[in-house]
């Protein structure tokens, strides 16, 4: 444990104290977050802050693996995973910053990524087996490889995309790093805990200048180095036999939480949305937060809080009995339930499918069509039979069922694409006032509708089309469009006064 204890201190110094010179850095080589678009921040800050949490974590991980004796006799046989950790971390680390300072294609960072995780599972970091209560275990066989890789690749990839306000993916690490330490501690794997020790201390040094307000960000060189690390050392040896007596890589999955239940929302929204799955957008957990009119740092403490239930469930799960997985299993659920419905993520994505379904929708397409050539043919009529014959025309036309005219509450027209239509009581409807200030006459269309509302653009069509028929009816002379001029005097609207007399 003292060398734990050591460990931690030396990577928060080494952070405190290296941070800032990579900010420097970051400023002198413009590798710099502007504001504007998906980010929050209201001025300029420098990135790269990941190159400081890297060299925080590996100088006391490699220093104490290879001097310290109680650490090194213990690692000794597990060199080749340490290293593939260290350089992988290192490598990942080196192409985000790449990307912060200079900027790297997508296609070349997914490449970097498949082929460092294909390193770590060449190095002993595998997902052979995934074991379920009830279910029993699962072996992967063939499907390891790309498995392990998926593993790695998406945790990766999901811290970086919850690196959306300041101090969220340091905070949201430390809390997983904290998880794997405690599991690691209790099974006895030295090699994981002295990383996530390293680890902790090098988070709580980097907070310092991260949280809000935040003078550096990690960039992509943190995120990918962060999930690069959480995701390899959840794989390792003592702690997946460890936890394979409860759930195996569902501790790693409750400990990464906010992150992998972000990025698998983000991926279901886009889909419903018909956009690739890979687009940048603001609808993420922390922007969700921050539209419910939560501050930038209370937001962030409530995903450190959501982060804190979920470490607290991985533990559980990873030491508990069967009912105390179940029981650990179920809080946590509720959990992700509640926080699902508080960030309205349901609305929101009900809300977006009526939105398209609107702008989309077959019954506003063919008013699209129609109503331009009914406006024309209303314009050249110059009588009222003329007139209401071009209006029945709005049921063989258009999708609406039932058009009429009412005056004073009785009906003085209507128009039917069958017999009862207008009798229909589950139709959506709209009424508009026909002509004059004065007139009672009312236009009223009803048509079928798997929603209450009325799209939007049909609503303006309908209201165009409308007043052009009250337009043509007072044309026409039509009693409809007109009614005895209000009595202006007796509601209160004072008359023109007289010509003053000279």
């Amino acid at each position: 444990m003292k060398s734990y204890v050591v460990a931690c201190l030396v990577a928060l110094v080494l952070s405190v104290v290296a941070t800032p010179l990579v900010r420097r850095l970051a400023l002198r080589i413009g590798a710099i977050s502007t504001p504007g678009g998906r980010h929050v921040h209201a001025r300029v800050v420098p990135r790269l802050g990941g190159i400081g949490l890297a060299v925080s974590w590996i100088v006391p991980v490699v220093l104490l693996s290879l001097r310290d004796p109680a650490i090194a006799e213990v690692v000794h046989g597990e060199l080749v995973q340490l290293f593939a950790v260290v350089i992988g971390g290192a490598v990942i680390c080196g192409v985000g910053a790449l990307d912060d300072a200079r900027g790297v294609r997508p296609l070349y960072k997914l490449t970097a990524q498949v082929a460092l995780a294909c390193l770590a599972f060449a190095c002993g970091f595998h997902i052979q087996a995934v074991q379920l209560p009830l279910l029993g275990a699962f072996s992967m066989g063939v499907f390891a490889l790309p498995v392990t890789v998926l593993w790695i690749v998406g945790v990766t990839n999901a811290v970086n995309l919850i690196d959306g306000l300041d101090g969220l993916a340091a905070g949201v690490a430390f809390f997983a790093a904290f998880t794997s330490f405690v599991i690691a501690s209790l099974s006895g794997s030295v090699l994981v805990a002295l990383m996530m020790a390293a680890l902790m201390g090098a988070l709580v040094g980097f907070l310092f200048f991260n949280f809000n307000p935040a003078r550096i960000f990690m960039g992509d060189s943190g995120s990918y180095f962060l999930g690069f690390v959480l995701a390899t050392t959840a794989l390792g040896g003592g702690l997946q036999q460890k936890a394979s007596t409860a759930v195996s890589l569902l501790v790693p999955i409750l400990a990464l939480g906010v992150p992998i239940f972000d990025t698998l929302f983000s991926m279901v929204r886009r889909v419903l949305e018909r956009r690739p799955i890979f687009s940048a957008d603001r609808g993420h957990v922390h922007h969700r937060l921050l539209d419910l009119g939560l501050t930038h740092r209370r937001a962030v403490v409530v995903l450190y809080g959501v982060s804190i239930l979920l470490a607290a469930g991985a533990i559980a799960v990873s030491l508990g009995r069967s009912w105390h997985v179940g029981l650990a299993l179920l809080s946590v659920s509720i959990v992700f339930v509640g926080f699902v419905r508080f960030l309205g993520y349901f609305e929101y994505l009900h809300f977006r499918r009526r939105q398209k379904s609107r702008l989309r929708d077959e019954f506003t397409q063919r008013l699209r069509v129609a109503v331009p050539r009914l406006i024309v043919d209303l314009s050249k009529a110059t009588h009222e039979p003329d007139i209401m014959g071009v209006m029945q025309r709005v049921t063989t036309d258009t999708d609406v069922l039932c058009a009429e005219v009412l005056v004073d509450g009785k009906v003085s027209h209507c128009w039917n694409k069958s017999q009862g239509d207008c009798a229909k009581r589950e139709l959506t409807e709209v009424t508009f006032p026909i002509g004059a200030i004065a007139s009672m006459a009312t236009l009223t269309f009803r048509w079928n509708s798997d929603s209450d509302d009325t799209p939007p653009e049909a609503d303006v069509l309908l209201q165009i089309l409308a007043d052009e028929f009250g337009r043509a009816l007072l044309t026409a002379g039509s009693k409809l469009a007109h009614g005895s001029a209000p009595n202006l005097d007796s509601v209160g609207i004072p008359l023109p006064a007289t010509q003053p007399q000279l």
